[in-house]
């Protein structure tokens, strides 16, 4: 091996300390920037993260981990994977490579779904036959050289050709035998190119990223991942290869990796305990550079250095050598616990974010090599901290434990659909193909303004609630107006669709700095959730009460549900996930009765991250799927038939949970489906799914707004597998991303698309 890798982390935030990056692409798709000066925040960025890990004593430096907007959309572009529909825009380099993500007025963009089970979003390339893979980028060797001119020399990153196949959908007019992965050998040959380039620019090592071996995968799945890097690792002229698993045990993966001469395999040792164990059986480690993910890259607790060095000594009976390193990338974390001046301080001391894991990351390395007396100051910090966090009595709230060991059977189940539906024709009186929106509306400056006022005391509670009703009046009349079925009142005064939650409940904390990137320029602060939850008033009802005073249409309450709670903060560890999904199911239960009781007669539980937190072994779903489906059931069983109940499911693939969809028993749910063209109805067809549903026929994540025709066309497709009575009309997501100026066009449109199909229907 030409180097020791040592400690070192698997990836790193890219969008910024103060989410410069954020505010540097929308200036430039606004075009209030040029290209080169959205170029040079990009090269401060990226300059700013070398030298940080390089300070922070880190022995391998991880380098092309900063994206304009998706690491997977970066392997297409370098790779020449650009569909037709994009290259013949005759747009430069990077506006084809935004037009890809965003799509353009003309052009639908790349279907977007989760990051395997996180809340992160990647582009699904699009692979037909005719796709012709070339070295077409090469920022790659274009960053490393970057780096070392900076004076650090970095391990570039990329998505490995496996993972990067399999996430991959066949292009449109692909036969239906065809396979992303049938274009793997051509596609290891470009691997190749780039390795050489990388080898004769200096780069030591490169990591190849292949987190899909986390999940089940068939034998001649495994085959081809042995054959690819027996070929890549053949080369005459490359870098050392390390070979990145990570988001859970990568089973036979290991041994197949192991069998080939990459010189070192990095395993995910925090999300599942007993990868530590299989690794004694894993022949070949012993010639391998084994990195060890210790250090939990996509929760903020701060790591029990006693037990990971625990680990990592016991390794290296296992492995030729031992390094250490973060379980995966630490894009899922904020960047610094430091940058909080107000938060909480009896839990702060148990937080450990990008900055403080990889000095968490540093330490074990340098007890791993010089004992442990050489870190004793920073073993005792750590011990203290979590010994503090175990014992403290603010994890625990017996009255919520109580009150969950008293619920019955009948707490989780409602009337039989068709009763319900009986009742709540009574109750509505909809049309058929009823209108309706997703929940938020766009947060206008106005609003924003409000909110900051309010943070920093120029204006009092009395007035910011004056301001949101003023607001939430402007939206309920603009819905009358354009002739939607079902209101909302647009939600503005919340700040995000979880932490707005998270903020009125108990056993939660939040941050003013701790943004992660959820896709692009988009960010979230996932709240904490550290100890047992529970409402202690009343949140959304008054909102939801004063918006349905103002119309004679119904007003949806808007709600999230319990499992998006949990997979978009984070959460406490010291417990199963079922249990604190329970809690929060019941503090969303006591909220959805009071919409009932103040006469809110439809009422939306948004779940959009169902699928998200699915295990990705088949093994683990069952008894995930019961209980999440459980959660949502008891946070919506408690109210009346006449009570229409409402849910929606977006960003993912949702073909392997179509059973959980039926169950959670839902009277409509809405869908995602305008960027997949409707495909997501035929898998509802396929289990008999009989209740109300409204795919999204507005593709609220591009800037595209669709024409009424286009529309009409997507309804059409989608009464060709749901009968009129049962269809909904709506966009796929909140609105509250984008601007009135597209919003009151798309939202015209699908209304008088959903008018002229009722007309034709009639």
């Amino acid at each position: 091996m030409s180097s020791r890798i040592g400690s070192t982390v698997l990836g790193h935030p890219r969008i910024g300390p103060r989410r410069e990056l954020k505010r540097a692409l929308e200036g430039y798709w606004a075009s209030r920037s040029t290209e080169a000066e959205l170029r040079e925040v990009a090269r401060s960025l990226r300059a700013g993260t070398w030298r940080e890990l390089a300070a922070a004593g880190l022995d391998s430096v991880p380098g092309n981990t900063f994206s304009y907007y998706d690491q997977v959309l970066d392997t297409a572009a370098t790779f020449g994977a650009v569909p037709r529909r994009f290259a013949e825009l005759g747009l430069g380099p990077l506006d084809t490579y935004f037009a890809m993500a965003r799509g353009v007025e003309s052009t639908p963009p790349l279907e977007m779904t989760k990051w395997f089970d996180t809340n992160y979003h990647y582009l699904v390339p699009e692979i037909g036959p005719g796709t012709t893979f070339s070295l077409a980028d090469r920022t790659a060797v274009e960053d490393y050289r970057e780096a070392a001119a900076d004076g650090v020399g970095t391990r570039p990153v990329v998505v490995g050709p496996l993972t990067f196949l399999l996430l991959s959908k066949s292009a449109e007019d692909a036969p239906k035998s065809f396979r992303p992965l049938d274009k793997l050998d051509e596609l290891v040959q470009r691997y190749a190119e780039l390795l050489t380039e990388l080898h004769d620019a200096g780069a030591g090592w490169v990591q190849l990223d292949e987190p899909a071996f986390a999940a089940d995968r068939t034998p001649e799945e495994l085959e081809l991942l042995r054959g690819a890097y027996r070929t890549l690792s053949q080369l005459d002229r490359r870098p050392d290869i390390l070979v990145a698993t990570y988001f859970g045990d990568p089973g036979d993966a290991l041994p197949t990796l192991a069998s080939t001469d990459v010189e070192g395999i990095a395993v995910d040792l925090v999300s599942n305990a007993s990868t530590v164990d299989s690794l004694a059986r894993v022949d070949g480690l012993r010639s391998k550079t084994l990195v060890s993910g210790l250090v939990d890259g996509r929760n903020v607790w701060r790591t029990d250095l006693d037990a990971a060095l625990g680990t990592a000594a016991a390794l290296l009976e296992v492995a030729g050598e031992v390094a250490v390193s973060t379980s995966c990338s630490l894009l899922h974390v904020p960047y610094d616990v430091d940058a909080e001046a107000n938060l909480d301080p009896h839990v702060r001391p148990w937080l450990a974010f990008a900055k403080q894991k990889a000095a968490e990351v540093v330490t074990l390395g340098r007890a791993l090599r010089e004992g442990r007396d050489s870190v004793a100051d920073e073993l005792a910090a750590a011990r203290n901290a979590v010994q503090d966090r175990r014992s403290s009595e603010r994890l625990r709230d017996n009255r919520v434990r109580g009150r969950l060991d008293a619920l019955s059977a009948d707490s989780y189940r409602r009337s039989p659909y068709d009763a319900r539906r009986a009742a709540q024709r009574r109750t509505l009186d909809l049309p058929p193909l009823p209108t309706t929106t997703i929940g938020s509306f766009p947060q206008t400056p106005d609003v924003r303004k409000a909110r900051a006022a309010l943070r920093n005391g120029s204006i009092d509670q009395a007035a910011y609630d004056q301001r949101m009703l003023e607001e939430i009046s402007r939206v309920i009349a603009l819905q009358e107006a354009l002739g939607l079925d079902v209101l909302v009142h647009g939600e503005p005064e919340r700040n995000d669709m979880v932490q707005y939650f998270a903020e009125h409940l108990d056993g939660f904390v939040s941050t003013e700095n701790g943004w992660v990137q959820s896709y692009g320029s988009r960010c979230v602060r996932p709240p904490i959730l550290f100890g047992d939850v529970s409402r202690p008033e009343p949140i959304t009802t008054r909102w939801a009460e004063r918006a349905q005073r103002l119309t004679e249409k119904p007003v949806k309450g808007m709600l999230t549900g319990p499992i998006t709670i949990l997979a978009w903060s984070f959460v406490r560890d010291d417990q199963p996930l079922g249990e604190t999904a329970a809690q929060v199911a019941l503090a969303i239960r006591d909220e959805v009765r009071d919409l009932e009781a103040a006469g809110i007669r439809v009422i939306q539980v948004d779940e959009p991250a169902l699928r998200e937190l699915l295990p990705l072994r088949a093994e683990q779903h069952e008894d995930y799927l019961d209980w999440a489906v459980g959660s949502f059931r008891l946070a919506t069983s408690g109210v009346a038939d006449r009570t229409q109940v409402h849910t929606h499911l977006c960003y993912s693939e949702f073909g392997e949970v179509i059973d959980a969809i039926v169950a959670l028993d839902a009277d409509v749910t809405s869908i995602e489906a305008a960027r997949s063209r409707m495909e997501v109805l035929d898998d509802l067809n396929a289990v008999g799914f009989g209740r109300g549903v409204g795919p999204g026929v507005y593709d609220i994540h591009s800037p595209r707004v669709p024409s009424t025709e286009e529309i009409e066309g997507l309804l059409a497709a989608a009464l060709r597998s749901v009968p009129a009575e049962r269809l909904w009309v709506n966009p796929d997501c909140g609105l509250k991303t984008r601007g009135y100026a597209e919003v009151e066009p798309a939202l015209r449109s699908m209304v008088e698309a959903a008018a002229r199909m009722r007309a034709d229907l009639a």
